[in-house]
């Protein structure tokens, strides 16, 4: 995720980072600005119209159908936003259910072994970067604090559902100790809810990944622009002449990057300088939790 002071007018302004949409679509504004330089050198030389022309008249067609384009990308970003702000609040919850969690278990293991309250805690670490490698779809278990543990039980060249495997392992641990009597069932119900909530969490995120906006919708809105912005000369050399040359390919640059915003922050779980800052949480939820386990009980 790239940070930035959002005061700083002109640093902005003149800051082209590889996310920005400019670059991207430089060489289809080239073509684009070719394209209009045919149609306006076609109109002007060898067509010859004059103000009476049908094609002076597509301009107000073009206004109309621009009105409807900008609330069809309006919806379209906001919707692309809405997503992106659910998985910021979903992974801010994971970071407070995991703060929760760990302040109980550092208290109600403090008369267990060390080596085993440390095993369960480190549970509690590598949930997070379970739950980014999933949505990654990335099978490594490099940031585990239990690495050797999953490595030597889970091979990597599996399709297991990992974040529920270390949820089973935070369970299975929790029960035994259960049952052998160091932890009470008012316990276990105490610790209840933020269990239940690492599968609650790790789902809300699934189905904003999994579920992308509707191909018609999103297939609809490139092709709008796409003839759009092809007609467009057509009547702007009647207005404006070879400036028309400028004018669509500026037009083009924000439209198609309103769409290309939105396509990439609707999943916002990669590694795109815009998506959200996943190893950057992952790594505080760590050291929060290496922080109350430091604390004295």
């Amino acid at each position: 995720m790239v940070k930035y002071n959002p005061k700083e007018w002109f640093t902005i302004i003149f800051k082209f980072p590889k996310s920005d949409t400019f670059q991207m679509l430089f060489p289809l504004m080239i073509s684009v600005g070719i394209y209009c330089a045919f149609v306006a050198w076609f109109e002007i030389y060898h067509l010859k119209l004059d103000d009476n022309s049908f094609l002076k008249n597509t301009s107000v067609l073009h206004s109309i159908l621009g009105f409807a384009l900008s609330m069809l990308l309006v919806f379209r970003t906001n919707t692309a936003y809405e997503r992106w702000w659910e998985g910021r609040r979903t992974w801010g919850s994971l970071t407070n259910y995991s703060r929760s969690l760990a302040t109980k278990l550092n208290y109600l293991l403090q008369d267990i072994p060390s080596e085993e309250k440390k095993f369960i805690l480190n549970i509690l670490k590598d949930l997070p970067f379970a739950i980014r490698n999933h949505l990654r779809r990335v099978k490594n278990f490099e940031d585990f604090e239990n690495k050797s543990y999953f490595i030597e039980k889970i091979p990597i060249i599996t399709n297991h559902h990992i974040p529920n495997l270390t949820t089973q392992l935070l369970v299975n641990k929790l029960f035994i100790l259960n049952k052998d009597g160091k932890l009470s069932d008012m316990d276990m119900r105490i610790m209840s809810d933020e269990i239940k909530s690492y599968s609650e969490i790790c789902g809300a995120c699934e189905r904003i990944k999994n579920t992308p906006i509707p191909f018609s919708y999103s297939s609809f809105i490139k092709k709008f622009i796409f003839f759009y912005i092809m007609t467009m000369p057509f009547g702007l050399v009647f207005s404006i002449g070879w400036y028309c040359v400028i004018l669509v390919p500026f037009v083009l640059y924000v439209l198609a990057s309103l769409e290309l915003i939105a396509e990439e922050i609707e999943n916002p779980f990669g590694s795109d300088a815009n998506d959200l800052p996943l190893d950057e949480i992952c790594t505080n939820i760590k050291k929060n939790i290496i922080e109350i386990e430091s604390c004295l009980v």
